[in-house]
């Protein structure tokens, strides 16, 4: 049975999100998480559905207008259940829409093969008759022939180059889905790195807390099932995508080469009036003509479909936080996980940082007693300016104070605040960070510096800006020319199916007016010759 899912819907196929706290949706799975010990699957069915600002849950249709078509399933009544490629109904309501190119095809195949049978029958069983003969009739069969055959081969240029070019758009939309998801697995993995750095960083024997340590491992796995899966899925897919394109484009390419034969070898076949092989070629041109008439309706409802998918998502970018059947495209990365994550990150950055600033305040720039010690390595010098938390104790946003150093240039200004020590690790010169102090404070500022410069990316997995990108991404730059080939799919097929019927009519007819012709001129023939036999025994 045909399936539905078009290249765009295959091309953005991706793994899991988060309809609660403790609940992942991936696919038709639902699993409770249970504690961040893992998931635990159920098999149930998926639900839609947007939490309204009362409370209430509301369901959200993408596309309405577009997609309200007649339901042969619910007794030719309009669907309006917008866009849902899991909807039976769906899939039949647009299915609706190439019903008179499969009608024209049943219509064809039965007509033309009672035309045929009956053809064989007279031939075979009927008493020939003297035959009349019309030039008129035979010139206009040999124009639409030339005619028909014209457009038959305009049909397949067409067909031709709208598969190439449909083959490369939707190759080019599935590769920046692929990007965006290997992506999304890249920066998971650098969030992971990061924060397994950060449970070895310690200053002056002072390191993050045990408890945060275990959260870190706890998100870790939680972040890396999750990687896993993204990965695994995408892979999958991408090959599974690549081979359906890959098939279709070859099935495209192999109809209008054999289209194109037929109507050539049809029309010269006719033209030097062999007769028995254009019977043979109008057979064979019966079921090819058929067939082509199918695949172009199921290119039409292919052609609907990403239209209406194109526009589903323009919709869906004015409502991002609303939960619809375009989940089934590209979900939204667990919110459990996603703010997790991002939390442990800004408790490691705010920790770290005012581990480092701590240091500095109460080892660093103290005036150290005249004795060695814990807290004196015989420090001096200028004050070693501290780092700049960018967050409140309570994770709030805060904006750094003057005299702050930024995380991402840290290092390098801390530089000058480093002393050479002796082999007790004392300074023996002006400054107030030792070598190993600074090694640590600097790794621990890297550390901050990168849970910074990724926490737009771990929001982004929390509010769905990511697919919301994909989704205007894939929406503005690749939709246009998807929805524009596939129709170029479909109307070359359509012109060559037209065409190629037209033309095994014509052969049909332009074979009898020749067969006419043939015996009129030999009647005559014969005609002439009796006549002047007679004249000549007069004489």
């Amino acid at each position: 049975m045909f399936s539905l899912k078009p290249p765009l819907f295959l091309l953005l196929t991706v793994v899991c999100h988060g309809v609660s706290k403790n609940t992942l949706v991936c696919g038709g799975f639902v699993g409770e998480v249970d504690g961040g010990n893992g998931v635990l699957p159920v098999r149930v069915e998926r639900f839609v559905y947007e939490t309204g600002s009362d409370g209430e849950n509301t369901s959200m249709i993408l596309a309405e207008k577009r997609t309200r078509r007649k339901d042969p399933r619910n007794d030719f009544k309009y669907y309006n259940g917008g866009w849902n490629i899991s909807d039976d109904h769906y899939k039949s309501s647009v299915l609706y829409t190439a019903a008179p190119l499969f009608g024209i095809a049943a219509i064809w195949f039965v007509g033309f093969g009672i035309s045929l049978l009956l053809i064989c029958c007279c031939y075979c069983c009927c008493k020939r008759t003297p035959y009349g003969y019309s030039r008129t009739a035979y010139a206009l069969s040999l124009a639409f022939l030339s005619l028909f055959t014209i457009a038959a081969i305009v049909g397949c240029v067409v067909l031709y180059t709208g598969q190439g070019k449909f083959h490369n758009s939707t190759r080019d939309t599935l590769d920046f889905v692929v990007r965006q998801s290997k992506d999304t697995i890249y920066n998971l993995n650098n969030v992971l790195d990061i924060l397994a750095t950060s449970k070895g960083i310690g200053v002056d024997q002072v390191s993050l807390p045990s408890s945060l340590k275990n959260n870190i491992d706890r998100v870790d796995e939680m972040v890396s099932k999750a990687a896993r899966s993204l990965d695994f899925e995408t892979r999958k897919n991408e090959k599974y995508i690549k081979d359906v394109l890959n098939s279709v484009r070859l099935a495209l390419i192999i109809v209008a080469a054999v289209m194109l034969l037929v109507a050539l070898l049809g029309f010269l076949l006719s033209i030097f009036g062999l007769q028995v092989l254009v019977y043979i070629l109008v057979v064979l041109g019966w079921i090819l003509v058929t067939a082509t008439f199918i695949l172009c309706g199921i290119f039409l409802t292919l052609h609907n479909v990403m239209g209406d998918t194109c526009v589903a998502m323009d919709e869906w970018f004015q409502n991002p936080t609303a939960h619809t059947a375009l989940d089934d495209i590209l979900p939204c990365i667990d919110n459990a996980t996603a703010q997790e994550t991002l939390y442990e990150s800004k408790d490691v950055t705010y920790q770290l940082v005012d581990m480092v600033n701590k240091i500095i305040q109460n080892v660093a720039n103290i005036d150290p007693p005249p004795f060695p010690g814990l807290l004196s390595y015989n420090q001096s010098g200028p004050s070693v300016p501290t780092l700049c938390n960018p967050l409140n104790a309570d994770k709030t946003d805060r904006k750094c104070q003057a005299g702050e150093l930024d995380a991402s240039n840290a290092a390098q200004a801390w530089k000058a605040y480093v002393c050479q020590v002796s082999a007790k690790n004392i300074c023996t010169n002006v400054g107030r960070l030792t070598p190993k102090m600074y090694d640590q404070m600097s790794a621990a500022a890297n550390v901050s510096s990168g849970l910074e410069h990724y926490g737009p990316f771990l929001a982004g997995l929390m509010d769905c800006s990511f697919v919301r990108v994909t989704f205007i991404r894939v929406h503005e730059d690749h939709c246009p020319e998807l929805t524009k080939y596939s129709k170029w799919v479909y109307i070359g097929l359509a012109m060559v199916s037209a065409a190629v019927m037209l033309s095994l009519v014509l052969w049909v007819l332009y074979a009898r007016e020749r067969r006419h012709r043939k015996y009129t001129k030999l009647a005559v023939a014969e005609s002439e010759q009796s006549s002047f036999a007679t004249e000549t025994e007069w004489k």
